[in-house]
Order: C-alpha cells, then sequence, then structure tokens
C-alpha cells in the first residue's frame, strides 16, 4: 500500500461520510461486543482488484477485524464465489461494510472492463488508460488497470510531455510547442504529440517525439498514419475508442489504445457480505 500515499485520507473521509458525529446508530444500538463471521460473495463475474484496500478499511475502523481473502488481485472471479471471510465484532463490520465495499465495487469494474479491453485487442495494442479519474483515486484506479491486464499513461502533467491540440493551436503550431518544450526541459522528459491528421503527423514525426497520439481518426486513417510513422516512434489510438472498437483499431498496428472508458464509464461491480452460515 506504499503506492498510495493517500490511501489513510480518502478512507477516514468515506468512513466519515457514513459515521459522521453519531456513528452507525442502528448497529451500536443492536449489538455490543458480540463476534461473528461473515462472507464476502461476488455476485458478478470479472477480475477481482482491492484485497488490500478492503482489509485497510477494515482494519481502521478496528484492528481487531481479521480477514481471509480466496483471491488475489488480478485473479478471475466468479457469480456466487465465496472471496473472502471477515471476523470479529458485528458493530465494527458493519460499520466498515459499505466504505469497504464502495472501494471493492470501483476497483473490480475497473480492472473488469481493462481485461474486456485487453482480450479484445488480442496480443497487438497495448491499452493504456487515460487522467479520466475520479479526483483522489486515481493511484487505485490505475492500479486496477494493471490488475486487469493493461498499462499505465502518464500518471500526471508532471511526468510526461503532452503536447495536445489547444497547445498546439496556443503556441502557433507542432515544431513551435516542441521547440519550447525541449528549450525547458531538453530531454528529461518523454514527448507525445496529439496529432488530428496526416499533416501533423508528418510535422510531429520530423520533429523526433517519441511518440504520436492519432487523435479522434478514424480506423482507415490510423492504419495510414501508422504506415506512413513506418515505427520510427511509437503510436496511440485515442478518442472515443469503445470496446466494440478495440480489435479493429489493434489491427492498423498501432502501439497502444488509450480509453478514458476504461475508469470513467464503469457499472459497479457487485459484491454481497452475509453472515456465515455455519450448517
Amino acid at each position: 500500500m506504499d503506492d498510495f500515499p493517500n490511501l489513510d485520507c480518502l478512507i477516514d473521509m468515506a468512513l466519515d461520510e457514513d459515521l459522521h458525529n453519531n456513528g452507525d446508530i442502528t448497529s451500536e444500538s443492536i449489538f455490543s461486543e458480540e463476534e461473528d463471521t461473515f462472507v464476502l460473495i461476488s455476485k458478478d463475474n470479472g477480475i477481482f482488484c482491492g484485497g488490500e484496500v478492503f482489509i485497510r478499511v477494515m482494519k481502521r475502523l478496528d484492528r481487531s477485524i481479521s480477514v481471509k481473502f480466496f483471491f488475489s488481485d488480478g485473479n478471475s472471479i466468479r457469480q456466487d464465489d465465496s472471496v473472502a471471510q471477515i471476523s470479529g465484532k458485528v458493530s465494527s463490520i458493519l460499520k466498515a461494510e459499505r466504505t469497504a465495499l464502495n472501494f471493492l465495487s470501483m476497483l473490480s469494474a475497473v480492472a473488469t472492463r481493462t481485461s474486456e479491453f485487453v482480450k479484445e485487442a488480442g496480443d497487438r495494442a497495448v491499452i493504456l488508460d487515460t487522467r479520466k479519474t475520479l479526483p483522489g483515486f486515481r493511484h487505485l484506479q490505475k492500479y486496477a488497470v494493471r490488475c486487469g491486464g493493461g498499462s499505465n499513461h502518464r500518471m500526471g502533467l508532471f511526468d510526461m510531455v503532452m503536447i495536445k491540440d489547444n497547445h498546439i493551436d496556443a503556441a502557433g503550431g507542432i515544431t513551435a510547442a516542441i521547440k519550447k518544450v525541449r528549450n525547458r526541459w531538453g530531454d528529461r522528459f518523454k514527448i507525445e504529440v496529439e496529432a488530428r491528421n496526416i499533416s501533423e503527423v508528418k510535422e510531429a514525426l520530423n520533429c523526433r517525439v517519441n511518440r504520436i497520439m492519432l487523435d479522434n481518426m478514424g480506423r482507415k486513417e490510423v492504419a495510414i498514419a501508422v504506415k506512413h510513422i513506418g515505427g520510427v516512434c511509437e503510436t496511440e489510438a485515442s478518442g472515443n475508442i469503445t470496446r466494440g472498437k478495440t480489435r479493429g483499431f489493434s489491427l492498423t498496428g498501432v502501439d497502444f489504445i488509450s480509453a478514458g472508458e476504461l475508469t470513467n464509464s464503469i457499472n459497479a461491480f457487485d459484491f454481497s457480505l452475509k453472515v456465515w452460515s455455519k450448517s
């Protein structure tokens, strides 16, 4: 969990949303020191992700809670699978239940959606995420993308130069924008340029960039651009590429396909926490 420096802050905010000043007024009225064992059940088919975060939520509330997972992040799970066993004070487990499940549902949904894109792409293009993430959850969501078999694009604005259409238009062209970037940073960062047409592809190639993003181009235009680039630099297709379009774009020979849908258009993966039947 060292990769998620703000995780405890996220958990604390999420728990406070549920508990606020009065705590769990229902569970605290019914239970005191009673203990029991619960089972976490998958209600969907897909890729499991977020086990350590689930544990972190539980133990953030009560360190005596015991959680045993039967699957690891990145594993496939099926509907009705018993995913984990949770033991401890009933009131503590019920207080943490929804917050822990919210993290788990979101991360498993991202991993599952990513795995679907990866399957469609086959062994050709690498599937990338974008910066279209929930505020504060970027590290977690990008981790889930990796669990689903995808790879991460830049983490933020700080780790890779990405010259987009607004940069190009405001700077007076691709060449002018790249010149300013290199004057400022030299070769410290990789440079990617967004190209909207073949003419911009040619200009970016002449500037010897590391990657060219073929933005909102059709499949045929992407294929032409990839052929023209000829492996001189990396290529990335982007812009409204849904899962159903992934295979076609992958067959163009493009190196990467990025999709905001991996993180910003997901349906929660459904889990249920039930008291364990000892019969």
